[in-house]
């Protein structure tokens, strides 16, 4: 018996129903991605983001938060953007996200002690990751433009052939 992840099968409803494409469902997913990594390093290792928002006259706890729901606003937008597809939305996030090549070696200088760290190892590591990771989706995104237009699809659609 062929069975399909629910994962997977969630993805194929919404590209089988017209509402979001494969290249629509990538930004989404790591957009929520990057959203669950900011509460996950808030709630667990606080004091990576403290260093900066220390800097901010008030209560750290209170910054914190403000620091949280601002960035969540911001994320909420762009993917409102991305669900209604958005021209202005899509051009902001490919010049975004094909800047974010520019973390890894920057990661990688702070790692080696070039340039001063902004938290400890892992937190370079994973901005150096999460900066790969962008522009990998650029270039999903860049693919997608030339062959449909904005937010076209990165790959082709399957379904059967027309010869």
């Amino acid at each position: 018996m062929n069975k399909v992840s629910p994962v997977h099968s969630r993805r194929m409803r919404l590209t089988a129903m017209g509402i979001l494409n494969r290249t629509q469902l990538l930004v989404l997913s790591f957009f929520v991605l990057v959203w669950l990594a900011l509460v996950a390093i808030l709630v667990f290792s606080p004091d990576v983001y403290s260093q900066t928002l220390q800097r901010v006259p008030g209560d750290i706890g209170v910054i914190e938060v403000a620091f949280l729901v601002a960035l969540s606003a911001l994320i909420g937008l762009l993917l409102a953007a991305v669900v209604r597809r958005w021209r202005w939305a899509f051009w902001l996030i490919l010049v975004a996200f094909l800047f974010g090549l520019l973390r890894l070696p920057a990661s990688v200088l702070q790692l080696a002690g070039v340039m001063r760290g902004t938290g400890p190892a892992w937190y370079e590591v994973l901005q150096g990751a999460i900066g790969l990771i962008q522009f990998l989706i650029a270039l999903a995104m860049v693919r997608g433009y030339r062959r449909d237009g904005v937010w076209g699809e990165f790959l082709a659609k399957s379904g059967p052939s027309n010869t």
